[in-house]
């Protein structure tokens, strides 16, 4: 606790529809007022031989939960345990359900570090030691009573949370010699990652203890949690100053840090000597109605959309409703201020990459890609980047299915060694379409080409790749196709709907986003699959599949919402050829694609999406 920076904000806790942690508040709370009973607790309601902590260390969305200061429910003759195991009760009831893998509490446990006071918490979190739980302590400056650093030898605080307390847990990395400080793994998203626990404050010892076990975990992303750092918004303690010069910044792993010990709750993003965001929290909440109640943080981690999303909740509060709440309870049963309710945008491939790259996946062979039924495969890599492309393209299934350039208005067509990172091939074309005036250069078939005349009655699968730049415009760019085929309806005798449409074309709507227009063989119209809109300057897999009867959309290997029910057969042909980046309206070239393709590949069969090109 540190009273110098504190002032209560006042905040009442706002409904946030939309947020799991608020849905789950009010369920409950409806739940238990509608029953008119008290909420069970896990211990009463789970049987005695309760399961083991069984977090899924592959799943890439996992919590991190966090306690701060809970010192004024353990104060001498006042001691009070119901919140804090209330709490830990809620982290062992919704840890499969969050994915829990670990809590660290942030120091000031009690608030004179008494042997009783210590003793009662110690009780208290020994409902995760009986479920082998992973978690951590730190002392804070109430829990030692001492300015002292982590030299200061024997407290009752060391006696109950020493390393002792920890050994053979499987979370548990180690201890320093004087036991203050200690570190743990726990695995989450098929990685381990560490959390650095700190003694209030380091001795030189502590800081090359520190600096040790970094080194031995070189490529660990690491949470470091300690009791004093952050003192308000953008702004640190001198300690957490000290901290930060010399630790945090010349250390690229950690990129969060939590701390207690100041109110109220705030953040701050720092750079380190490797140019990386490091995300600064304090959160503390000892000033709020029956000392923070041991309220709990929870930093839900989603790796692939790349965002902790954070929120704070009372679960004592929670277990009080079937009680009915007082005036101040119904305001702390949940805080939704920005403060503490809030989301962090990591992209965590690209944050760890300075001491964890991800091995870019390396290219396969064209062999491996020539599945059953393959009838086309076009790729563009082994070529200078940036040079014009020439001749032809050679369709390297062995089917004869080869390209030419067709330039239009003097524009052209090049090479590119970018590709999307789960392509088989590493490079790309580089298309530079643009309307009006029409110029580019797009590729088509070359006469006589057995894919020419084929209808895929039985089913068929396309695939590419492709990446819009940030300047794509619709009203330049719109429509303009990744795999087409020429000729038109009317021309196949197919006149129900805009008769000049081609037969076939997997196109980029306005959005930019892929569409597929077909003329079936059993339709007289235009059956078409709508895509969502796809964001510039990242490549993109889009995979059409007909399995005889019906045609699905694919995209990133996910299927799309607007996939027509109405049975589709085949494709119409009038024996012309496929393009690649062209469009044509009434027989004519009338728009290019404007940004990159990668590898193009047609089976004449449907495939499963497990054996789609980027898989």
């Amino acid at each position: 606790m540190c009273t110098s920076h504190a002032h209560d904000q006042g905040e009442a806790a706002q409904a946030c529809a939309g947020r799991r942690g608020f849905l789950r508040a009010t369920a409950l709370l409806g739940a238990a007022a509608t029953a008119g009973i008290t909420l069970p607790t896990a211990a009463e309601a789970a049987p005695a031989s309760a399961a083991r902590w069984r977090p899924d260390p592959d799943s890439r969305r996992f919590t991190l939960a966090v306690m701060p200061d809970t010192q004024y429910l353990f104060d001498g003759p006042s001691i009070d345990r119901a919140p804090v195991e209330a709490s830990l009760r809620y982290l062992l009831e919704h840890g499969e359900e969050d994915n829990i893998v670990f809590l660290s509490h942030l120091g000031d446990l009690t608030e004179n570090g008494a042997p009783a006071e210590i003793a009662a918490i110690g009780e208290a979190f020994g409902l995760l030691d009986r479920r082998g739980v992973g978690y951590s302590v730190v002392a804070g400056n109430h829990d030692v009573r001492s300015s002292t650093d982590d030299q200061r030898g024997p407290t009752p605080y060391l006696e109950t949370f020493g390393p002792d307390r920890f050994e053979g847990r499987p979370t548990f990395g180690g201890a320093s010699p004087d036991g203050y400080n200690t570190f743990h793994l726990f695995e989450a998203a098929g990685r381990a990652w560490m959390v650095l626990a700190l003694d209030w404050r380091l001795s030189p010892k502590g800081y090359a203890w520190a600096r040790d076990v970094l080194a031995a975990h070189p490529g660990t992303p690491v949470i470091l949690t300690t009791h004093e750092l952050v003192v308000g918004d953008d702004t640190l303690s001198s300690y957490g100053q000290q901290l930060w010069d010399r630790l945090i910044a010349d250390h690229d792993q950690i990129f969060l840090t939590l701390n207690g010990h100041y109110w109220p709750a705030a953040r701050a993003t720092r750079k380190n000597a490797a140019g990386h965001d490091v995300h600064l929290h304090l959160t503390n909440y000892q000033n709020r109605y029956f000392g923070g109640a041991a309220m709990i943080r929870l930093y839900h981690f989603d790796l692939d959309r790349n965002t902790i999303d954070v929120e704070t909740v009372s679960p004592w509060i929670l277990g009080r409703a079937a009680r009915g709440l007082n005036e101040l309870e119904r305001q702390e049963i949940e805080l939704s201020g920005d403060a503490d309710r809030f989301s962090v945008d990591i992209d965590f491939a690209d944050r760890f990459s300075g001491f964890a790259p991800v091995p870019a996946r390396p290219a396969r062979p064209a062999s491996r890609m020539l599945v059953r039924g393959t009838a086309a495969y076009w790729r563009f890599d082994g070529h200078e980047d940036g040079a014009a492309v020439t001749g032809t393209v050679r369709d390297l299934s062995g089917q004869g299915n080869d390209l030419t350039v067709v330039p239009v208005g003097g524009g052209t067509l090049t090479w590119s060694a970018d590709h999307h990172p789960d392509q088989p091939g590493h490079g790309s074309l580089e298309f530079h379409g643009f309307k009006s005036p029409l110029t580019g250069a797009y590729l088509r078939t070359v006469d006589g080409a057995p894919i020419n005349k084929a209808t895929f009655r039985s089913g068929y699968t396309i695939e590419a790749f492709y990446r819009t730049p940030a300047d794509w415009d619709a009203s330049h760019h719109a429509w303009a196709g990744l795999v087409s085929r020429a000729g038109t309806g009317g021309a196949a005798g197919r006149t129900d709907g805009d008769p000049d449409e081609p037969l076939a074309t997997l196109s980029l709507s306005d959005g930019p986003g892929p569409q597929w227009a077909v003329r079936p063989l059993n339709q007289q119209g235009i059956a078409t699959n709508w895509g969502d809109e796809t964001a510039r300057e990242r490549w993109w897999h889009v995979a059409v599949v007909n399995d005889g009867s019906h045609t699905t959309l694919y995209v990133q290997g996910c299927p799309v919402a607007r996939n027509p029910h109405a049975a589709a057969v085949g494709l119409t042909t009038l024996g012309l050829s496929w393009l690649l980046g062209g469009y044509e309206y009434a027989g004519k070239i009338d728009q290019i694609l404007y940004g990159r393709l990668g590898d193009v590949r047609i089976v004449e069969r449907a495939l499963p999406v497990t054996s789609f090109m980027n898989h």
